[in-house]
């Protein structure tokens, strides 16, 4: 298939950006004075592509005594606005990945992330890609979240694609993209992105 005719759709986190490590710094700190910490191994392990909700409720049953999601919920405020400072210092998207993005038609070009809209644009302005993506599909402009298919069918939908090649890196995204019909292309860490797009598109 030419690949002008298919769709190109990427998560975020993890696939687009390299921002989970961020993530699990910017959690530490939030949580801190409560004593529960992940390390970088058990939160690359279980909390990548999961719901803020679903990682506080994990995080809150290993507490000893169990902690609920109730409980932590008041420190997910503090956890945002450190991400929001930080990740728009630029760097968290590969330069050789800009190269690939401006190569191809926006029309074709979808983000598919569970995070929300006003966490995510913002660092996509910083990093000069927003205007290159034809659709973007957040997490608070869905009913369900991945693994339900709707991200992945509603992206496709805006961008009027039949056929559609997704990288997603968490077992939630590549559940979703593949309900949805879709292509689908495991990434382990983002900076292999650019030679799994140029090897499938033939750039």
């Amino acid at each position: 298939m030419d690949h002008n005719s298919l769709a190109i759709l990427l998560d975020f986190d993890g696939v687009l950006a390299d921002t989970e490590p961020l993530h699990w710094q910017c959690w530490n700190e939030a949580l801190r004075e409560t004593g529960l910490q992940v390390s970088w191994d058990d939160y690359r392990a279980h909390c990548v592509g999961i719901s803020d909700r679903d990682f506080l409720a994990r995080l809150g049953a290993l507490a000893d005594p169990p902690r609920t999601v109730d409980e932590l919920l008041p420190f997910y405020p503090l956890k945002k606005k450190l991400f929001a400072e930080r990740a728009t210092r630029g760097g968290l998207i590969a330069d050789d990945l800009k190269r690939i993005l401006s190569m191809l038609d926006p029309g074709r070009l979808g983000l598919v992330t569970s995070s929300s809209r006003q966490e995510i644009e913002p660092i996509l302005r910083a990093e000069g890609v927003l205007e290159r993506f034809g659709a973007a599909v957040y997490g608070d402009e869905v009913a369900r979240l991945k693994p339900d298919p709707e991200p992945y069918l509603r992206a496709m939908a805006r961008l009027g694609a039949v056929h559609a090649l997704a990288l997603e890196d968490s077992a939630a995204g590549i559940e979703s993209a593949r309900r949805a019909g879709c292509e689908v292309i495991e990434v382990r860490r983002p900076d292999e992105v650019p030679a799994l797009l140029r090897k499938r598109l033939s750039l």
